[in-house]
């Protein structure tokens, strides 16, 4: 976590895992991430003890927008993106801006990184051209070590041009038996 060219801590997480398999990753203003990470926490405990049942990707995706809608005139200053496995087992990524409106995609980036990242990910994941017939998934399926070396590679082209980006990167797998935690160190002058 940085101001400027001061680096407040070296260890803050922009992960919050809300459910037992959907996380949500905050980048931007700390105070308002935790915040929010709070929040999307509390609302999944309610919606436990009234449902018997965690909350799905796709619910906590409309309760993100919602939550964030509702600050609209005094936000939160945070960018998210909130993935998981939906109820057929599949993979989400849901996108999002400052105000709540949001996309599922099949993969994204935020943060400072984000104009770094974006690009190889188009690269190597998105099909040749959206106009192709007969029509094709945009996404390329990637076994999971393969994209888990794509994502380190991503984020180790980035950390070497942006000073925000940062001493390591964690990386949470979501699978159906749970979530996996990785860490790789990146720069460290």
């Amino acid at each position: 976590m940085s101001s400027g060219f001061s680096i407040l801590t070296r260890d803050a997480t922009k992960l919050a895992l809300v459910s037992p398999k959907v996380v949500v990753a905050s980048a931007g203003f700390a105070g308002d991430a935790a915040t929010l990470h709070k929040v999307l926490r509390a609302r999944d405990v309610a919606f436990r003890h009234a449902h018997a049942r965690p909350m799905s990707v796709v619910a906590l995706a409309q309760l993100l927008s919602n939550t964030l809608y509702h600050k609209r005139f005094f936000p939160y200053f945070t960018f998210n993106l909130a993935v998981g496995l939906d109820d057929a087992g599949v993979g989400a990524v849901y996108t999002y801006d400052a105000i709540g409106s949001y996309e599922r995609t099949g993969y994204s980036c935020q943060g400072s990184g984000k104009d770094l990242i974006q690009p190889v990910l188009d690269n190597q994941l998105k099909a040749d051209s959206p106009l192709l017939v007969p029509a094709r998934s945009s996404v390329t399926a990637l076994p999971c070590d393969e994209a888990l070396d794509l994502v380190k590679a991503a984020f180790v082209a980035a950390g070497e041009r942006d000073i925000y980006t940062g001493d390591a990167v964690e990386i949470l797998v979501i699978k159906a038996s749970g979530v996996e935690r990785h860490e790789l160190a990146l720069k460290k002058d």
